[in-house]
């Protein structure tokens, strides 16, 4: 019978599968049920601590920089998802026309997602140095401020300055995927409405985006789960200051886990983002079931 079981295709597909079963075990279902267990326990680093059901996250719900960091990350999220998505979208538009060079530019707009995040938020820290910033130089040298501009150092300008630093790394992730669903589309339905008159914004509202639909709800999901978790850009550029102005949930996780020592805070911080991602997915998910999404906006 288990040779029988082996040899059909379900017993052969499951021998296939698990080696990655294992894999996603090991280091994604372990971590994730460790993380949650040290939410309700006061666990620091080097105590193991005891249960202590939801004391952590009721003392989050009375934390003023939790609930400030929870604001800066959803701030951060929407901001950098449309400005990532507009842009993304403009910049896919015209790779898709036909242009000199497409191919090479097509693979000059990779590089920020190519480089790693580290080092791209150093060469953005040294943009925005307070003293020697390229920018402000810049503005000085024409006239247009008389000081240079404190990035980092003040909180409205700090959030701006890092989003900006993680648009910029996330349009091309955007601008490639839009592109090769722009390449399904059928050309010969935007040379039937050329022929019936129609304006090119037409054939954009008309065809293009109604078509794109499905890849944006993909892509949209994908670039909100990555802003939503960012942590590397902010850690190197700001460690969540000034005064927990560019504190994300997941800083401040890292912060009161690992340096505070606290790690059952700091998972119960970390536990407290799911509600958000699950939301995010679970929109995707129920979206791209609806023939309307599916069908680009046919019923």
């Amino acid at each position: 019978m288990l040779r029988r079981f082996v040899e059909s295709r379900n017993g052969l597909g499951l021998l296939f599968m698990l080696p990655a079963a294992a894999f996603l075990l090991c280091f994604l279902t372990y971590p994730l049920g460790l993380g949650v267990w040290l939410g309700f326990t006061d666990t620091t680093i080097g105590r193991p601590g005891i249960f202590i059901g939801l004391e952590n996250y009721a003392w989050l719900l009375d934390d003023p920089v939790f609930w400030l960091a929870v604001f800066n990350t959803v701030l951060y999220t929407a901001i950098a998802s449309v400005l990532k998505f507009g842009l993304g979208l403009w910049l896919a538009l015209i790779l898709n026309e036909r242009l000199p060079f497409k191919t090479f530019f097509r693979a000059i707009v990779l590089l920020p997602w190519v480089v790693p995040t580290v080092l791209s938020a150093l060469a953005f820290w040294w943009i925005y140095d307070s003293q020697f910033s390229i920018i402000s130089h810049v503005l000085m040298g024409w006239g247009w401020i008389d000081a240079p501009i404190n990035f980092l150092g003040d909180p409205g300008a700090a959030r701006a300055s890092v989003i900006a630093a993680n648009v910029w790394r996330g349009i091309p992730f955007v601008a490639i995927s839009l592109l090769a669903g722009l390449q399904t589309i059928p050309q010969s339905l935007n040379e039937a409405a050329v022929l019936d008159g129609a304006t090119p914004w037409q054939r954009f509202t008309k065809i293009t985006l109604p078509l794109l639909t499905p890849i944006i709800a993909v892509v949209m999901t994908f670039s909100v789960l990555f802003t939503f978790t960012d942590f590397q850009l902010i850690y190197v550029l700001t460690r969540g200051g000034p005064v927990n102005a560019t504190h994300l949930m997941a800083t401040l996780s890292f912060q009161r886990a690992i340096p505070g020592g606290q790690l059952g805070e700091g998972a119960a911080i970390a536990v407290a983002m799911i509600p958000f991602l699950l939301a995010a997915i679970l929109f995707s998910f129920f979206g791209l079931q609806r023939r309307k999404w599916q069908q680009g906006g046919q019923d």
